[in-house]
């Protein structure tokens, strides 16, 4: 069962020995998350569109990266996302990020996930960060339950019976070389997680490790 999920936050264009490493390593995949430009972008990038056709071709899901702002974000514009990221690089998935965790607010991604599924997203991962209502958990395919540093995740208790529904993801950051990351998952529930070296503001710029690039 392939459990590593890449969100790779970089232009393949600026760093196509990355991009190649990630393509190198298609088998052990569960999915890549395609982000051109916080999202889909205003118009398609012909080298993500190649990216993503490279990944499907191996196998890879792809997952188009859109955000929702914690339910904030108006509702037609990230079905707006969603269709871009299906028309210009053929995603088979989306990530949606910054997902609310609260009851109240399931019913707008519910929706949302019934129009993922009609316009032909096979894969629906919704990024929490933290742990949501389990009303989330019949509504995706993978639900993010932790988002954040080496530091914070390494306190976390071990959980080794997941929820019913949708398998489980750990993005952790700030990771050390040689932490097995996919152990401390598996022991707090999840199947699948992506462990990288970078920290600050933009960790996702770096490749998760057991992944190296060709350069």
């Amino acid at each position: 069962m392939s459990t590593l999920l890449v969100p790779y936050y970089e232009h393949p264009a600026v760093r196509p020995a990355e991009w190649a490493a990630i393509l190198a390593a298609a088998p052990r995949l569960y999915g890549v998350v395609l982000n051109p430009a916080s999202g889909p972008g205003d118009r398609p990038d012909p080298d993500f569109a190649e990216a993503a056709t490279r990944l499907r071709t191996a196998g890879v899901t792809v997952l188009g990266y859109v955000d929702t702002g914690y339910g904030r974000r108006r509702f037609e514009d990230v079905v707006a996302d969603l269709a871009r990221h299906r028309a210009w690089y053929g995603a088979d998935g989306v990530f949606l990020d910054q997902v609310s965790t609260r009851l109240d607010a399931s019913g707008p991604y519910a929706r949302l996930a019934t129009v993922a599924r009609a316009l032909g997203f096979g894969t629906l991962a919704l990024n929490h960060g933290t742990p949501p209502h389990p009303a989330y958990a019949a509504l995706a395919d993978l639900l993010v339950t932790f988002e954040g540093p080496w530091t914070a995740y390494r306190r976390r208790p071990p959980s080794p019976v997941p929820p019913a529904g949708a398998r489980q993801c750990h993005l952790v950051y700030g990771v050390p070389p040689g932490v097995d990351v996919a152990a401390a998952a598996r022991e707090r529930g999840a199947a699948v997680h992506c462990a990288v070296p970078g920290a600050g503001a933009h960790p996702w710029g770096t490749l998760p490790h057991g992944l190296t690039s060709t350069r």
